[in-house]
């Protein structure tokens, strides 16, 4: 990646780059297929934490090295560890981490009050799956699957993933994608609505370029809201509570100066410049 500046993640597992407003963020363990390791999830909530106030970073990619997005939790080093505890060998203390890592990643991808992509040159498995479905928006490559895959290891699932799911598909096509852990290819996802887009392998960077740059342009104050909107209508569901929040967002976003720029420029039949304030 020659673009924009790298930063320091403190890990070679996750690279960073920050570039015309978006941040991407490269899970980078190609050999094994960027499985997670204590320190790519370690590097990932540092960035998504740092990333949430830098108002620097208007958009965030999330992709993986090489053939593959992310095949989710490391097997082979759970297989060593054998009950799934890794370095902590009282249960309560492998919950306690696992919420905490839950939620500065995927929770984070989540509520985070900026847009964000998940760019998926092939495979998303297991807990990689469940970061893609955390972000806001997806696109595949057309050689690209998803699965589930917890259930062939005897897992139940993890980083949010039967929360994301169900409300992408439904609950009855969410449990068939656990209990079955089908392979579900680019085309299916997309038909799903499990994925936004579908490309040529080739043209998985400049679309998704392309994307994440019209995203960073946009304004950042109507995003915020319209992420806390959308996040609200799906927790809390109550119908009332949705049209007052969109009442405040909406007449909040009124006072803003890319609000009275885009209008001024639509009357003026101009595309509008956004600055996030």
């Amino acid at each position: 990646d020659e673009m924009g500046d790298q930063i320091d993640t403190g890990t070679d597992d996750l690279l960073a780059s920050l570039d015309a407003g978006v941040l991407t963020l490269t899970l980078n363990r190609p050999e094994a297929r960027n499985a997670m390791s204590g320190g790519m999830t370690a590097g990932l909530a540092s960035q998504l934490a740092s990333a949430e106030l830098d108002p620097n970073v208007k958009a965030i990619v999330l992709t993986g090295a090489g053939k593959g997005f992310c095949a989710g939790g490391d097997v082979k080093g759970m297989a060593a560890s054998g009950d799934g505890t890794v370095g902590d060998n009282t249960i309560d203390g492998a919950i306690h981490r696992q919420r905490v890592n839950q939620r500065a990643t995927a929770g984070k991808l989540y509520n985070m009050p900026k847009p964000t992509i998940a760019a998926l040159p092939g495979a998303a498995a297991g807990a990689g799956l469940s970061l893609a479905l955390a972000c806001d928006l997806r696109i595949m490559s057309s050689n690209a699957i998803m699965t589930t895959a917890f259930a062939r290891v005897g897992f139940s699932g993890d980083y949010g993933g039967t929360f994301f799911m169900s409300q992408l598909v439904g609950s009855a096509k969410a449990r068939q994608l656990y209990y079955l852990s089908e392979r579900v290819s680019a085309d299916q996802a997309l038909d799903l609505g499990l994925t936004n887009w579908v490309c040529e392998p080739d043209e998985l960077e400049s679309k998704t370029l392309e994307i994440a740059s019209q995203l960073a342009s946009g304004p950042t104050v109507a995003f915020r809201y319209m992420k806390e909107n959308f996040a609200r209508a799906i927790s809390s569901g109550d119908v009332d509570d949705c049209l007052d929040l969109e009442a405040t967002h909406h007449v909040h976003c009124g006072q803003t100066e890319d609000h009275r720029n885009a209008t001024k420029a639509f009357v003026e039949k101009k595309e509008p410049v956004f600055n996030g304030r």
